[in-house]
């Protein structure tokens, strides 16, 4: 890593031009991850990413290049090359670098790095044996297990530097049931923002047995009906349509560009009074957490739907000054390779009052699903298509058995304000969200939630 003294003269460097702000993101990461096929290895890799990004602001326009040479002879060509990108007078400012130490908030026990490859092999090894021993009709199981490192120095002209590093580790594991010429799939897989004791707080056999049900439940089940109709998702992974139809048209990144439904709706309602929503990457060791944001700002627990009322954006330093307001300390990148800019963190609707019991007794007829998969949606309109992994359809009050097939399609601002009932057991569950700063772990999560009316596709 590049010493102190270091960066101060490439910021330096960064303001020759007229530029008002300068950054440094200085980045090294290892990572492990091992994949297995029917609980023989299919893959190893190991590897490390080491390099820097400058970023440097004019008013609300911003530049930004990278390197994996980080010497100081071509990050001061670097600096000196971007900051040509504003033609105005120098700026008078003045800074020093001053190391802002903190208390880590996400503790590791068991570093990775100490455990061997082998112990790791296994754990996926465990997983994906008890995924195929679930039940003779798991043909195929896919298990990985991945663990990163990433250690960051972030450095800039208000005199900021500041170090973190983060550690996560993650299982997943894919089974695939058979029946003649018919195929499903089931997915689990849990990950944290910890050490090898993640190990210890979670059952990898269970972890596959579960993704063995789902893919066997499903392989059985009746295809879902088609229609209008009250669909109930469940907690956990559930939450991935807000995250996904919602979540992202609260980033600044789409409403400082008036590409969000959102845009200029703070202070009114946005969703049912039973709906509150927050994003917090101060959570104790989750998935999306860190003790920073990727501009060096202490996450924070944001707001963002209270009883049902828009309370806040996710605000990344360039689109907080275009839209007149301070970061939230949202501001996240894959790597050095990325510009970094306002996305999410753990975002999930928060707990209610209702029972999940009674969200199904009052449901005349409609789906219930209990995991979701994935989807796309458009964040200018919140139009969204999701999957629905494991799905059940409810008659007169009463599960009466799964279906399979089901899609979910709607619009996320009407959503919202078609939630009927929120449950109290909130559960997050892990995921990537690729977006423009490249692919980024975060939780998603809810209770479990009706939808008053929404659109099922299936293919009955």
């Amino acid at each position: 890593m590049l010493e102190k003294e270091q960066l101060h003269e490439i910021l330096e460097a960064c303001l020759s031009s007229g530029g008002d702000h300068a950054e440094i993101f200085e980045e090294r990461k290892v990572t492990h991850q091992y994949s297995l096929l029917n609980g023989k290895v299919d893959n190893a890799n190991s590897g490390m990413i080491y390099g820097a990004g400058i970023r440097i602001f004019h008013g609300t326009e911003s530049v930004y290049g990278y390197s994996n040479d980080t010497s100081m002879e071509n990050m001061m060509r670097l600096a000196k090359s971007l900051a040509q990108s504003f033609e105005d007078e120098k700026k008078n400012i003045s800074f020093e670098l001053k190391e802002v130490v903190y208390e880590n908030a996400h503790p590791i026990k068991i570093d990775p790095e100490s455990v061997s490859s082998n112990e790791k092999i296994e754990l996926a090894r465990k997983a994906s044996l008890a995924a195929m021993n679930y039940d003779e009709v798991i043909k195929k199981v896919m298990a990985s297990y991945l663990d990163e490192k990433q250690e960051v120095v972030i450095s800039n002209t208000e005199g900021k530097y500041i170090r973190d590093t983060r550690i996560r580790t993650r299982l997943a594991v894919q089974a695939i049931a058979m029946d003649g010429d018919k195929m499903e799939t089931g997915f689990y897989g849990p990950g944290a923002s910890k050490g090898m004791e993640f190990y210890d707080e979670i059952d990898v056999e269970k972890a596959g047995r579960e993704a063995a049900r789902i893919a066997k439940t499903m392989l059985f089940a009746d295809e879902c009906p088609s229609g209008t109709m009250p669909v109930i998702i469940d907690n956990g992974f559930g939450g991935v349509i807000f995250h996904e139809a919602c979540g992202h048209a609260l980033e600044a990144s789409s409403v400082a560009k008036g590409q969000s439904v959102f845009c200029g709706k703070l202070g009114e309602r946005i969703a049912n009074e039973k709906v509150s929503a927050v994003d917090d990457g101060t959570i104790p060791n989750a998935w999306g957490s860190a003790n920073i944001d990727d501009e060096g700002n202490f996450t924070k627990r944001n707001l963002l739907i209270e009883n049902g009322i828009l309370k806040g954006y996710m605000v990344d330093t360039l689109n907080g000054r275009r839209m007149n307001m301070p970061s939230t300390s949202s501001s996240r990148r894959q790597s050095y390779k990325y510009e970094t800019t306002s996305r999410m963190t753990n975002t999930f609707i928060l707990a209610g009052e209702d029972e999940l019991e009674d969200m199904i007794k009052a449901t005349p007829y409609g789906l219930y699903c209990k995991s979701m998969s994935g989807g796309s949606v458009n964040p200018s309109t919140g139009d969204f298509n999701f999957a629905v992994q494991e799905g059940y359809l409810i008659q007169d009050g009463k599960i009466v058995k799964p279906v399979k097939g089901a899609s979910l399609i709607g619009n996320g601002a009407e959503t919202l304000l078609k939630i009927d009932f929120v449950g109290k057991n909130l559960a997050r569950a892990q995921g990537m969200c690729g977006a423009s700063s490249g692919s980024i772990p975060t939780d998603v999560g809810q209770p479990a939630i009706r939808v008053s009316s929404m659109i099922v596709g299936g293919r009955e």
